[in-house]
């Protein structure tokens, strides 16, 4: 992708991301939310959704990124935002970091009340996206999302889909 520090490390399930990341995520709780980026092409201000969501508390750092259908990667403090994106040039687009977002913005500044995971469990196990992990971000009346959006990220606002199994990030 072209982005200077990015090194994903992809995982399958919730007991994967949890053993993983779930004392980071849940140790965020208390922080404000600082600043957020996440790419958009410079021709025409479409996110690329592919690449990671970046989100600062308070200095700390959280990288989500989900791929293919089922694999998720949360990195900690490694991606610089100022830095350009490299590695497309003769695309036809550009890709650059924005600090802009309509559902993002709103949550800048505000206290993060607690993170968790979320699973996706439907009542049809034929879905596809069946097991997918979410990160959900929990704020005073609010709650901000980044889910799967098979093969990439989508971003939430709000109440969470009751198919969404909820689980607290720690073991």
């Amino acid at each position: 992708m072209g982005i200077p520090g990015f090194e994903p490390s992809f995982l399958t399930g919730l007991d994967a991301v949890r053993r993983a990341h779930g004392s980071r995520l849940a140790a965020l709780a208390g922080r404000r939310l600082t600043r957020f980026a996440l790419v958009r092409f410079a021709e025409d201000g479409d996110w690329f959704a592919d690449c990671p969501v970046v989100l600062d508390f308070d200095g700390v750092q959280v990288e989500v990124c989900h791929w293919k259908c089922d694999e998720l990667s949360i990195g900690w403090d490694t991606i610089d935002t100022g830095a350009a994106i490299t590695g497309w040039e003769g695309a036809g687009l550009t890709p650059e970091w924005s600090h802009a977002d309509e559902r993002l913005a709103p949550f800048v500044g505000r206290e993060l009340r607690e993170a968790a995971l979320l699973e996706w469990r439907p009542a049809d196990r034929r879905d596809l996206a069946a097991g997918t992990v979410a990160v959900e971000f929990v704020f005073a009346g609010d709650r901000l999302r980044i889910v799967n959006g098979l093969d990439e990220n989508a971003i939430e606002v709000g109440t969470a889909h009751p198919d969404h199994v909820r689980h607290p990030p720690g073991l």
